[in-house]
């Protein structure tokens, strides 16, 4: 794979010279500001991360981690940019490998259904042990791997590009690079190697475009598999720093790890000897300012700084690997051993105290059964006849009807409905149809 063909302004529906020109915003800009702008970005204030929304403490929602996630991505691809024309690299484009990596980390969250993981599980749930399997013999082994296997990595790239009724073809049109730069996982839900994929047999023939246009190397196989775009691997660092990082500051704030252990966590990352120096400077900048908040926060300011330096340094030792399509996992896991260890602490402490506190837990069976109803009732109604369902149906928003009369676009079409929720309004949504609430009653 070389930069030639990786680095392309070519856009999803939409014809193109390829021609590169020199306006006041490049074209990777022009796709973080589409992104920015739109409304299933918005609807990411509303959707849980990891804690419940906001109650007097203000923790993370998908909005704010991904605006985070942005900026760490924007910081990668630039250093990476740098680097690799300092060792000779020439792309006109090479300098914006930045922009295109801060646009992929805006998307990358965009098609995740409300209440964060729960609400994947539920969805994959209701097709695999649920109700919704009495469909599986009206569909293909692919198109039910696709329901069973549900996935928001596969999600992002259907809601970026699938043309919903009275949108344009393409989607939101956005450059062929950037579009790449977001499936972690390139390949059909048929060949899975885990219940992981990039991409549902609806886009299929969409990414195959995408990934012959920028000279993604093809892996054989039975069904369509290809190697990673390289700017994936900075778009996953960006999300594996982030997340694991700011979920420890969150706890702080919530009380749920004190102090004394945040600090621990966080000075984990820094070498007693080889890294003195840097300890001691963090230890006068702590002795400056004493507000407690203030000194975890500039704590992980700093250990994000180190891992995204980290990072780098595995992608440039990695780069001829990376570029050949045979290096694989992820960067972070391969960060140096100090960096390794206190980040495998954080995945202890996480799963031991962060992800089964009871406020984590509640919103989690909360909105598993909220999505599992909601999911039930929208399904019957577009694969049902009944008076019912013709009732319910007018609740249904018209961008998400399909003209198929196929089981696997009708269900589709209700999954595009439930993922695109927000947690709020997927509550009211419940009530309503189940009758727990009643206008003016």
């Amino acid at each position: 794979m070389d930069w030639n063909q990786l680095l392309s302004i070519k856009r999803l529906g939409k014809p193109t010279s390829g021609k590169i020109t020199h306006d006041s915003r490049t074209q990777f800009q022009r796709d973080y500001d589409r992104l920015i702008f739109s409304s299933p970005f918005r609807r990411l204030q509303n959707k849980t991360q990891v804690f419940p929304l906001p109650g007097s403490v203000f923790v993370h929602n998908r909005l704010t981690h991904s605006l985070e996630v942005a900026s760490v991505g924007r910081s990668l691809g630039n250093i990476i940019s740098m680097k690799l024309e300092e060792g000779g690299e020439d792309h006109p484009l090479l300098g914006e490998i930045g922009a295109v990596v801060a646009a992929a980390c805006l998307a990358h969250d965009m098609g995740n259904p409300p209440f964060g993981h729960s609400g994947e599980d539920a969805i994959k749930a209701y097709f695999e042990t649920g109700k919704g399997r009495s469909l599986k013999t009206e569909m293909s082994d692919a198109q039910w791997k696709d329901l069973v296997y549900f996935d928001g990595n596969a999600n992002t790239l259907r809601v970026l590009s699938h043309q919903f009724k009275g949108r344009r073809a393409g989607g939101f049109a956005l450059t062929y690079t950037m579009l790449a730069s977001i499936v972690k996982y390139p390949y059909e839900s048929l060949i899975a190697p885990k219940p992981k994929f990039g991409f549902f047999q609806s886009e299929k023939k969409i990414f195959t475009e995408i990934a012959e246009d920028l000279g993604l190397k093809r892996i054989d196989n039975n069904g369509i598999q290809y190697a990673r775009h390289p700017l994936v691997y900075l778009v996953e660092a960006a999300d594996d720093i982030c997340y694991q990082i700011m979920d420890v500051e969150d706890a702080h704030k919530l009380k749920i790890l004190s102090y004394n252990e945040t600090r621990e966590l966080y000075f984990n990352f820094y070498h007693k000897t080889n890294d003195a120096g840097v300890i001691s400077s963090i230890e006068k900048t702590m002795q400056e300012v004493t507000d407690p908040n203030e000194q975890i926060a500039y704590l992980r300011a700093g250990v994000i700084n180190k891992l995204i330096f980290d990072c780098v340094q595995v992608f440039l030792n990695n780069y001829n690997t990376i570029m050949n399509g045979s290096f694989t996992g992820s960067l972070i896991n391969k960060i140096p051993e100090t960096s390794d260890q206190a980040m495998h602490k954080i995945k202890e402490v996480s799963i031991q105290r962060i992800y089964s506190d009871q406020s984590v837990i509640d919103i989690e069976l909360a909105g598993y059964k909220v999505i599992s109803t909601i999911t039930d009732h929208f399904v019957n109604a577009v694969t049902t006849e009944s008076i019912y369902n013709k009732k319910l149906m007018k609740l249904f928003p018209e961008q998400f009807l399909t003209d198929s009369d196929d089981c696997y676009s009708k269900v589709q079409s209700v999954v595009d409905f439930v993922s695109g929720m927000t947690d709020v309004y997927a509550l009211d949504l419940y009530r309503k149809i189940t009758g727990i609430n009643i206008p003016g009653i």
